[in-house]
């Protein structure tokens, strides 16, 4: 079977008519769409020369969001002044496909997705050679809506530890400032996201190697994203390798794929495949060809009979006591996990196309 053109088909048939990507069909938990999910779902697609898909996302990004003006203008004032804003005026971090926020209690207070979607309109811009006149309005909201909001704490983009300020969120931040920036020619984000690089490099580094949080000494697999694809760090900043020494040798416990984090006990904490798929990424782009298909491999092999990839992989559990709690919560884990395939699909053209 091609994995790849397997991929392909099942995010096609996640992707809802308006353009919003379901993050997994048979899990209830993930019948939404995520900003975070969708757009690096929608940059795989890019990357696969499926534009139209990705354009319908961020169509209905930009109608999602723009429903929502008046509580982000209420949420961008009190963060310009200082206060943390009411969670009502916050803007929501998923979205049933009709543009409503989720009835399950949730920590929406999430940031990277933001900075996610404007990376990833930024990028399908540049890969299409078209600009979008009518995205302009909610890519300027939501370049504001950050340069508030970023000094404040929220959720990490496992959805967790809301009263932290996490590092790869400020790396999706710093990459979505820029690409606003480039898109609206306007340098006061460019300046905004040099803060963000600033405040990183001063207060998100321990013994040489970035955290996971500010105030910890843990780190996260997330963390690859500070330079890949973001570029808070080049991939070759000794700051960087060090991180990634740090995650191989802390979150790589049986040699396949990497976990989240050390205390990770969501279905027991098993080792991600779109997150091994972005490590990959990197070391891609830091030259290391040979390590990048060989977790390519690990990543084909958890495939199953109809071609679908989890969300993460069971085989070397962190905590395998919590798994029966997980399930008896939710039910069976995410098969397919539609960003799984997403992750992919873009390491297979990242290793085809290694400059891109």
């Amino acid at each position: 079977m091609d994995l790849f053109t397997r991929s392909i088909e099942i995010i096609k048939q996640n992707q809802m008519p308006n353009g919003a990507y379901i993050a997994s069909p048979n899990f209830p938990t993930y019948h939404y769409s995520w900003f975070r999910d969708g757009s690096y779902i929608a940059h795989a697609m890019d990357r696969a020369g499926e534009h139209d898909s990705a354009r319908r996302f961020f169509d209905w990004t930009v109608w999602a969001i723009g429903q929502r003006t008046e509580s982000t203008e209420r949420a961008i004032a009190a963060g310009m002044s200082g206060r943390e804003p009411e969670h009502s005026d916050l803007l929501d971090t998923r979205y049933t496909v009709d543009g409503k926020p989720g009835e399950m209690e949730w920590f929406n207070n999430q940031l990277d997705g933001f900075g996610t979607l404007l990376w990833a309109m930024g990028r399908h811009c540049a890969l299409t050679g078209e600009a979008r006149p009518e995205w302009m309005s909610v890519i300027d909201l939501l370049a504001r809506y950050l340069s508030a909001l970023w000094p404040f704490p929220c959720s990490d983009c496992w959805e967790e530890f809301p009263d932290k300020i996490h590092i790869a969120s400020l790396a999706a931040i710093f990459g979505g400032l820029n690409s606003a920036a480039e898109l609206l020619g306007r340098t006061n984000y460019s300046r905004e996201a040099d803060r963000v690089r600033a405040f990183v490099r001063a207060n998100g580094v321990h013994n040489g190697a970035l955290v996971k949080f500010v105030g910890t000494d843990w780190v996260d697999a997330s963390l690859v994203h500070v330079a890949t694809p973001y570029r808070l760090l080049e991939v070759t900043d000794p700051i960087m390798v060090a991180t990634i020494d740090r995650l191989e040798s802390e979150l790589m416990i049986h040699g396949g794929g990497i976990h989240r984090y050390v205390l990770d006990n969501y279905y027991g904490g098993g080792e991600w495949i779109l997150l091994t798929a972005y490590l990959a990424w990197y070391h891609v782009e830091s030259g290391n060809q040979e390590r990048a298909e060989e977790l390519l491999r690990w990543i084909e092999a958890a495939a199953d009979d109809d071609g679908e990839l989890p969300e993460q992989v069971e085989a070397n559990l962190i905590f395998p006591d919590m798994l029966p709690v997980w399930l008896e919560k939710w039910g069976p884990p995410a098969r397919p996990l539609v960003w799984s395939h997403a992750a992919y699909v873009t390491l297979v053209d990242v290793l085809s196309h290694p400059m891109n």
